[in-house]
């Protein structure tokens, strides 16, 4: 079985923690170099669900995308729900290990396994990174369909082909218009629009949509967009980097037991009323809201 250490350097290449934003906390947060990994769980999120189902799994190493401590923390009791993280996982023998914005920008990424996840032909990247002199890095890609689509048929194909969650897809635009050309980005994407724009695609998929983007996005272009849940754009990069991590435990013959989480972390749930509240323009002037 390999050392802690050694599963982390072969994480390194596929993910260099200097590639990561300036803002991000990246790497390994819990773990003992020495102690030798012989199963892994990845995730999207380094929650107690998560960490309790890794103590279950019997898992020496946890990789998750986002990050547990990603401003400064002074303290880790097992009071506060990151520390009670950490203390289940040291308490366990289990490492954490976190691969987020450099994980957005590799080649492959978090967008390429999005667009791999929605049956998406890779064009190249939305933002390239103007280090890599190949031109695949970078964030988000910009992707074609093999067969146009409307966006009511694409919406539905993406509800279908994403993991399911309570927000499914949400839409903006006019549901016959035709799609060839989609932008995607893993994640909140809607700091993206201008270089959306700017590769004139037909479609833009991604999480986290806000009011006013999307209302400007909407007014200046016939551009489709489709608001996914955060956790279900970002959890098929799980699967991709699992699929790394058995290619290089076969290389080095570690025989390391790789799995992915399929825990519903994404925090939104619905409700429904029982009753349809009248549209403010049913009001009586002057009426209490």
């Amino acid at each position: 079985m390999p050392r802690l250490s050694e599963v982390i350097a072969a994480l390194e290449k596929l993910w260099p923690a200097e590639r990561a934003e300036s803002w991000d906390a990246v790497g390994t947060v819990v773990g003992d170099p020495d102690q030798q990994v012989s199963r892994v769980l990845f995730a999207v999120d380094p929650v107690q669900e998560i960490v309790d189902e890794a103590v279950k799994l019997d898992a020496d190493l946890l990789i998750t995308h986002h990050p547990l401590y990603l401003r400064g923390t002074t303290t880790v009791a097992a009071g506060h729900f990151k520390g009670r993280v950490v203390h289940t996982l040291i308490k366990h023998d289990i490492a954490l290990h976190v691969a987020h914005t450099n994980a957005d920008t590799a080649d492959p990424g978090v967008s390429d396994a999005l667009a791999g996840a929605l049956d998406l032909r890779i064009v190249g990247p939305l933002v390239p990174d103007a280090t890599d002199p190949a031109g695949r890095r970078g964030l988000g890609r910009i992707c074609a369909l093999d067969h146009p689509l409307t966006v009511a048929e694409f919406a539905a194909r993406a509800a279908k082909l994403l993991p399911a969650t309570a927000q499914g897809i949400r839409t903006a635009g006019d549901s016959g218009a035709t799609i060839r050309t989609v932008a995607v980005s893993g994640g909140s994407g809607d700091g993206l629009f201008d270089q959306v724009r700017a590769a004139g695609v037909d479609a833009y998929l991604t999480a986290d949509l806000r009011h006013h983007p999307v209302s400007e996005a909407r007014a200046e272009t016939p551009l489709a967009l489709f608001d996914a849940a955060h956790w279900a754009t970002e959890w098929p990069w799980c699967e991709l980097a699992a699929a790394q991590l058995d290619e290089i435990s076969d290389r080095h013959g570690w025989g390391l037991r790789v799995h992915v989480s399929d825990t519903v972390t994404d925090p939104w749930t619905t409700h429904h009323p029982s009753t349809t509240p009248s549209s403010p323009s049913h009001r009586s002037p002057g009426a209490p809201n």
